[in-house]
């Protein structure tokens, strides 16, 4: 018998038939033996909407008011769900974020988890109850409600899955696990039947939108194993694939896994913006002038490159960011254009990333290399590079983004079976 956490996304249930099919998969659990708890998102659409009313009461409003308000998306979900689990005879009941409790730091709206008490989840669940508890919530220190930000939910139940001490944390989701890149752009993209902490890291925080990335982070830590899996799948669908595992993805860490592959996936993201300032003064604390407003001001910068002149007296540095923070980001450049000593200020939006990611790259030489010779092998012109242990990201123009995305994915035979 294994203690599982199950969680389900908006569009899992998304109307009361979906929440009657969540029902059964959690029942399938519970008739296997298992002790199990579920971590529940609002309705599909039902947050969007809970903003836009909150948005149009007034477009600068209380944060402790708006997570109030947003939070009670979960609440109804958590709670139509314990009914249809009784309606089927599996005991359960809904828990709010407050009543375990899930204590978060006071940043309303983006809070962050500070600790969460599982015994009294571990209690019911050990008596036979399923806790079906609303995700994306917690309880402040002011004791006002708080939510964790867009995608709170994965986060919720990877840290309750750590709280009651959980074998596994299932998510539910509207795909059936993570794959070596996007299936609409390379049909031949294939299921990962383990992929490891970090790697999952990489590709969530490079493109891929199967797992938000604190989730993943949070498991990490925590060597929480997190399996990635659709709830679309039939409830009483054969339960074992490769491996001894049900159809889906494992997360996990990196000695779970026998033999890793040079590069085990292809990530992509076309919301960048790139920045160049040109003939900054070159002298120390500069990179801190420049980067400091900007972290401040909560602008999350990735690439960056820098180039110093011939003489040393000047030098260009070039990053990246995501496209909505362009704006931003030039205005607080421009205020500081005298501090920070630059002549100019160049910008582009049209740019897109592409990673390469692999474990399997720490001992292997010259992945590097071949990614770059695929790519000026079809004509794709490389603006900046950044690289890690586990990593190669590249800047392009968005318009070659599939191009490079199929080559890569081609050229370190993640296409074959």
């Amino acid at each position: 018998m294994s203690r599982i956490v199950m969680k389900f996304g908006g569009t899992s249930v998304a109307n009361v038939e979906r929440i009657r099919n969540v029902a059964a998969h959690v029942k399938r659990e519970v008739d296997a033996g298992h002790e199990v708890a579920v971590v529940v998102s609002a309705m599909s659409g039902a947050t969007n909407q809970l903003v836009a009313w909150t948005t149009e009461a007034s477009p600068l409003h209380d944060a402790r008011e708006y997570d109030a308000i947003v939070s009670s998306g979960e609440q109804v979900t958590s709670g139509l769900l314990a009914i249809a689990l009784q309606a089927i005879g599996v005991p359960a009941r809904s828990f709010q974020g407050w009543q375990i409790p899930l204590r978060t730091d006071e940043s309303h709206g983006a809070a962050r988890i500070a600790s969460i008490e599982g015994e009294t989840l571990i209690s019911r669940m050990t008596d036979g109850q399923v806790p079906v508890i609303a995700g994306f919530q917690g309880l402040a220190p002011n004791n006002r409600i708080a939510t964790l930000g867009r995608g709170g939910s994965d986060t919720s139940a990877v840290a309750i899955a750590s709280a009651v001490k959980a074998d596994r944390c299932d998510i539910y989701t509207d795909v059936d696990g993570v794959y070596t890149t996007d299936p609409r752009i390379v049909p031949q993209a294939r299921r990962l039947e383990r992929i490891a902490f970090e790697e999952m890291l990489e590709m969530a925080s490079l493109g891929a939108k199967v797992l938000q990335v604190r989730s993943v982070e949070m498991a990490m830590v925590h060597k929480v194993r997190v399996f990635v899996r659709s709830s679309f799948d039939a409830h009483d669908a054969p339960q074992v694939g490769p491996g001894g595992l049900p159809p889906g993805t494992l997360i996990c860490d990196e000695d779970e896994i026998v033999e890793h592959q040079v590069v085990t996936g292809i990530a992509y993201s076309k919301d960048e913006a790139q920045i160049s300032l040109r003939r900054v003064q070159d002298r120390p604390g500069v990179a801190a002038g420049v980067f400091g407003p900007l972290a401040e001001a909560s602008i999350n910068v990735d690439m960056i490159v820098q180039n110093v002149s011939e003489d040393g007296k000047t030098t260009d540095i070039t990053f990246t960011l995501p496209t909505s923070d362009q704006a931003r980001a030039i205005q607080i450049l421009n205020a500081k254009k005298a501090e920070i000593g630059f002549e100019a200020l160049n910008t582009e939006a049209d740019a897109c990333k592409v990673s390469v990611i692999g474990i399997g790259m720490r001992s292997h030489a010259g992945v590097a290399a071949q990614a770059f010779q695929a790519l000026a092998n079809r004509g794709v012109n490389i603006r900046a590079i950044t690289t890690s242990e586990i990593k190669i990201s590249v800047l392009i123009d968005t318009a070659y983004a599939e191009l490079a995305v199929r080559t890569l994915h081609s050229v370190y035979g993640l296409d074959k079976a």
